[in-house]
This record gives C-alpha cells, sequence and structure tokens, in this order.
C-alpha cells in the first residue's frame, strides 16, 4: 500500500478519537467549569479523555512516519468535522444546514491541501539545536497567549493549537530518528527530543481543557487551524518540504486553505450556545393542587402605603363551622 494513504487512513480514525476527546472534554468543562488542574488529576472521566486523547496520538505519530507534516497536519481540521455532529448526538439536537455546509467547505479546502501536498515519506529530522531552538520559541508564544486578559478561552485555544502542532514536529523527528537505524535508538537526539513532546503534548491537553469551558465550536476551531500553521511553518522552513505543482500548485494551496478556514469559521458559529438553566427553571410549571384554580401570572409588589379600604372583590377562605361573605 502507498505510504501517502497509509498516512491518510491513519489520520482519519486519529482525527475521530480526537474528536471523541474533544466533545467528552467540553462536556467534563461545562460540567465543572471552575475546576483546577489538581481536581481535574481526580477525575476518572478526565483519565478517559487522556485514554483517547493517547491513542489518537499515537496513530498520529505512525501517520508521520508515512507522511510529511504538510499531508497529515492538515488532515487534523477532520476532528471538528466529525465533532460537530458526535457533539450533536450528545446534546439531543440535529446538525443544522449552517453546520453541513461548514462540513462540506472544509472538506473540499482539505482536498484542494492534499493535491499539492502529497509528497514522499520523511527523512529529514530537526537537529537537537534547531529543537531546542523551536521549543523555546513556542514556550515563549504559549507563556504570552496564555497571559491573563481578554477572551482566555481564544487564546488557550491558539496556545493548545500551536502546542500540539510542534510536538507533532517534533514526534515526526522521533520517530524517523528512532528507525531509520542510522544512530543509537536511546541517543540524545531521541531522548531528549521525546521529552520536549511530553511537554507540550501535556501543556496543549491542559489548554484545551480550559479553553473548552466556553464551549466546544470556536475553540476547538481555533485548535484546529492553529496546529497545522505550526507545524506547516516547521515543515516547510526547517524539514525541506515543499508544495507540488510550482506557483499552480501554491494558488491551489491557498484557495484550499480559504476554503478550509472559512468551513471551520462557519462549524464554529453554527454551535448553539447552552441553555440558561435559570431561564428554563423558571419556565418549568409548578403542580396546581386539586380544586385550586393555577396561579395567574405574578404581579410585582408595589410601594408600601395604606391598605386600602372597601369590599373584597377576592373570596376568603371558610373557617370550619362557619360561612363567610362575599
Amino acid at each position: 500500500m502507498n505510504a501517502a494513504l497509509i498516512a491518510v487512513l491513519l489520520s482519519l480514525v486519529s482525527a475521530c478519537a480526537y474528536a471523541a476527546a474533544a466533545v467528552a472534554q467540553e462536556r467534563l468543562a461545562s460540567r465543572s467549569p471552575g475546576t483546577g488542574a489538581l481536581r481535574l488529576l481526580a477525575s476518572g472521566a478526565w483519565w478517559w479523555t487522556v485514554a483517547l486523547n493517547g491513542s489518537a496520538a499515537l496513530l498520529h505519530v505512525v501517520a508521520l512516519k508515512y507522511g510529511p507534516l504538510t499531508v497529515v497536519q492538515p488532515l487534523g481540521a477532520l476532528t471538528l468535522v466529525a465533532a460537530v455532529p458526535l457533539g450533536a448526538r450528545v446534546a439531543g439536537r440535529r446538525v443544522s444546514a449552517v453546520e453541513w455546509r461548514g462540513t462540506g467547505l472544509t472538506l473540499l479546502g482539505l482536498g484542494a491541501l492534499l493535491l499539492t501536498a502529497s509528497g514522499p515519506a520523511p527523512d529529514d529530522v530537526l537537529s537537537v539545536p534547531e529543537a531546542l531552538g523551536v521549543s523555546g520559541a513556542t514556550a515563549a508564544l504559549i507563556g504570552m497567549l496564555a497571559w491573563p486578559g481578554a477572551r482566555p478561552g481564544l487564546r488557550h485555544a491558539t496556545a493548545s493549537g500551536i502546542a500540539s502542532g510542534v510536538a507533532s514536529a517534533l514526534t515526526q523527528t522521533v520517530t524517523v530518528a528512532a528507525t531509520d537505524r542510522s544512530g543509537p535508538l536511546l541517543g540524545v537526539q531521541v531522548i531528549g527530543v521525546a521529552l520536549l513532546v511530553s511537554a507540550f503534548a501535556a501543556g496543549g491537553l491542559l489548554l484545551s481543557q480550559t479553553a473548552y469551558r466556553g464551549g466546544l465550536g470556536a475553540p476547538l476551531a481555533v485548535v484546529t487551524l492553529a496546529n497545522p500553521v505550526a507545524a506547516a511553518v516547521i515543515g516547510l522552513f526547517l524539514l525541506g518540504e515543499r508544495l507540488r505543482g510550482g506557483a499552480g500548485g501554491v494558488l491551489l494551496a491557498l484557495a484550499g486553505a480559504v476554503l478550509a478556514a472559512w468551513g471551520v469559521v462557519q462549524l464554529s458559529r453554527a454551535t448553539p450556545r447552552r441553555p440558561d438553566h435559570a431561564g428554563s427553571a423558571a419556565a418549568v410549571p409548578t403542580a396546581v393542587p386539586a380544586g385550586q384554580e393555577p396561579p395567574g401570572p405574578s404581579v410585582p409588589p408595589g410601594p408600601p402605603g395604606p391598605r386600602r379600604a372597601g369590599p373584597v372583590l377576592v373570596p376568603r377562605q371558610p373557617q370550619p363551622g362557619r360561612l363567610t361573605r362575599l
């Protein structure tokens, strides 16, 4: 089987696993919006999301062995495409027309990107100084994005996508260096870069968990866009990966990127907001005892004043053994 086809198939399964983990993370974040990282470590549900992310990451690692970053990383956008119907199914609703439109645009854009990015299996790796330089710059950028301020959800989602993209690039270096048999299996390059991969993968997971407190659509869309951009920058400028087709291929890739980005934006805007629990609780009708009329609309009390003299129009309740006049 062709190496590029193997990479695509593995990326598809990985995207589905990432989508299931994202939906589970969003539901966990909505149930406990103020939960910190230490509380999450004691949650069994959160460890299930970690297991889903771990299995998806393992498939992603194998895909990076057979395909270049410019092929594998854009397929990560299928995580959003799979998460939208899965999230709708879990929430008990139907997928809207806007969501289907966003899905179609995303798939068309990914198809255009794959036509220009399909290349041979990767054979170049990052050197130790290059890996350390990329890691330092990424850590500084993540620190700036995670700094307290306005719109923390989208900033944390951007930081999570960048961390995951850099982790994928470093993972490819570990995979190729450990399997090409040109050096020791547990050399300094493999062990050092593997530790960096673990740090960025864990940081990306925690950042995405905090980003999902504001919902699933917009944060996942930002993660989906930032991830391949960060990996593509490393692949094109440091690993010698190129787009096919010359100037026409570059234009086709740009058009595909625009279509995919527009589809992701449509999907993020189509995500419904959570219902207002206070409003829904107020709208629940109360039980009326037998023999009494249902209560009418409540009238806000007026300002305190002297009691109004005159007959009472509402009948009073009779006491035992007595009749009450109107």
